[in-house]
């Protein structure tokens, strides 16, 4: 598969997220909400740290 330049080959979470998720529409207001929070959280934060707390922010949010 052919990845965008920004996608560090060593890790396997940005591999994933790029993968699976990065391009793909998403029309759930849920899943957009939850992509909302996470881009918050972001800020001033790698978007690494970010993908390594997605399950927890999974499981407050369920």
């Amino acid at each position: 598969m052919k990845r965008c330049s920004w996608v560090p080959l060593h890790n396997p979470l940005y591999i994933q997220y790029h993968d699976e998720e990065w391009g793909v529409p998403v029309h759930d207001d849920r899943k957009l909400f939850a992509m909302l929070i996470l881009e918050g959280a972001q800020a001033g934060l790698s978007w690494a740290t970010i993908l390594k707390k997605r399950a927890h922010y999974q499981k407050v949010f369920a």
